[in-house]
């Protein structure tokens, strides 16, 4: 794969990969593949192996297959350091490279999101939001660029409720909410005040600054107010700050969920035994042990090329990646089939993405069976799957403590609607009658 970065540590990590030469009839019968990353600053421990199971899974592809159907992927890095203006910057730099331009764009941060959310249709190009972005952008009628696929904000939200619900009355007791005060934090918040009122609970939601690593005041107002359950909407150092701080307040791990931004090795290692007990969100399994993983050792790693060290492919993060590219290739592939095998553009792709159909017969081709479960996409669904488990860490590693939890669509889908159509109402977008728009 030609791999281009602008991280420097980066680009020497793939030093060998730059000195190949592209011939311009190769550089036709490629595809343009913009990464946005953050492999320097607070958030570099969470979006360095989320960027290396990326770029690894895309490698892989490159030497295993040629690319997708004989087009070679070409990937390009570019450095946000989790920041929205450098996240566009990247965006503007890179939308109009390649043959026919980038295919789509993962911007890896809900701030990053909200801004291309106003780009993107001018551009034609779609957003693969994976377990992140505008909740409501759930609505292909209104959000046609929009893609957070496998599950929003609101659906962690409303299968946390759910789960806790489960263990008893919520009548009477007190649910806080300690968040990335962001975009991001923001998102569960109305999903939370809803559920507050049904179950008849007490919320408070507990903001903390970026990039979190000061929350002395957070954890006091938890240690006065002792509330029942803390649920985390964190990222980068901020977690395994929320897990230390709640150690030294004396606050239960057992009653602190994260969501699944909040749940990877990176969240609970730095807090040593204080973690046990932490529970999270999980989207999809860690390990090593699926059938891609066999495959990116045998074409990268025992050849030397891999981006991560060997021993950190198939942490939580790492896989998340390597989902992230299985996403955005296969939307490719499937777009492929109606446009030709060839370069697309993201006109195209996004057409691929709102096709997108992954059985479960399909996963296991793919190797990613028992990673991710089936997902199916259509004009008016963007989401494809809500569903999450529930993992604990016990010290040394994470265990499932539940089966597949889907969120409540009858609840969330009006709520996820009016949204979308106050949106559309204040940008002027004229929504799509999804029973008109052709499928595969």
């Amino acid at each position: 794969m030609q791999f281009r970065t602008k991280a420097a540590f980066a680009a020497a990590l793939l030093a060998a990969p730059l000195a190949i030469p592209v011939a311009p009839a190769q550089a036709q019968n490629e595809q343009f593949m913009p990464s946005l990353v953050y492999r320097t600053g607070a958030y570099a421990p969470n979006g360095i192996p989320f960027a290396n199971g990326r770029a690894d899974y895309m490698e892989m592809l490159n030497a295993r297959d040629g690319g997708i159907n004989g087009v070679k992927l070409v990937v390009e890095e570019c450095e946000t350091g989790y920041a929205t203006d450098r996240g566009v910057e990247c965006y503007e730099r890179l939308k109009g490279k390649g043959p026919s331009g980038a295919a789509a764009f993962s911007p890896l941060s809900t701030g990053i999101t909200f801004a291309l959310t106003e780009k993107a249709p001018g551009d034609k190009l779609p957003l693969l939001t994976m377990g992140y972005g505008r909740s409501e952008s759930a609505d292909g009628s209104v959000f046609a660029w929009n893609f957070p696929l496998l599950g929003t904000y609101w659906s962690a939200a409303d299968i946390l409720v759910q789960h806790v619900a489960k263990k008893g009355s919520l009548k009477g007791k007190k649910i806080a909410l300690v968040y990335h005060d962001s975009p991001y934090g923001k998102e569960p918040i109305p999903v939370l005040q809803d559920h507050a009122k049904k179950h008849g609970y007490t919320f408070e939601a507990i903001p903390v600054t970026h990039p979190g690593v000061e929350q002395k005041a957070a954890w006091l107002q938890i240690r006065q107010g002792r509330p029942d359950y803390v649920f985390l909407w964190g990222w980068g150092v901020m977690n395994s700050t929320s897990i230390k701080e709640a150690a030294a307040v004396n606050y239960p791990r057992e009653k602190m969920y994260g969501v699944w931004w909040s749940g990877a090795e990176p969240d609970v290692l730095p807090a040593g035994d204080g973690a046990k007990g932490y529970n999270a969100l999980a989207l999809h399994p860690a390990g090593s042990v699926y059938e891609v993983h066999k495959d990116v050792f045998k074409h990268l790693y025992d050849k030397g090329k891999g981006v991560a060290k060997r021993e950190e492919v198939g942490q939580v993060l790492y896989n998340r990646g390597l989902i992230d590219g299985l996403l955005v290739t296969e939307a490719i592939r499937t777009a492929q089939e109606k446009f030709g095998k060839k370069p697309l553009n993201g006109d195209q792709v996004r057409w691929g993405f709102e096709n997108l159909n992954l059985t479960a017969a399909r996963l296991k081709e793919l190797g990613f069976d028992g990673l991710i479960g089936p997902i199916k996409v259509s004009c008016a669904d963007h989401e494809g799957s809500r569903k999450a488990r529930i993992q604990q860490w016990d010290g040394k590693q994470w265990v499932y403590t539940t089966e597949w939890i889907e969120a409540d669509t009858k609840y969330l889908r009006p709520k996820m609607e009016a949204a979308a159509k106050a949106y559309a109402t204040e940008k002027k977008i004229e929504a799509r009658d999804c029973t008109k728009v052709a499928s595969n």
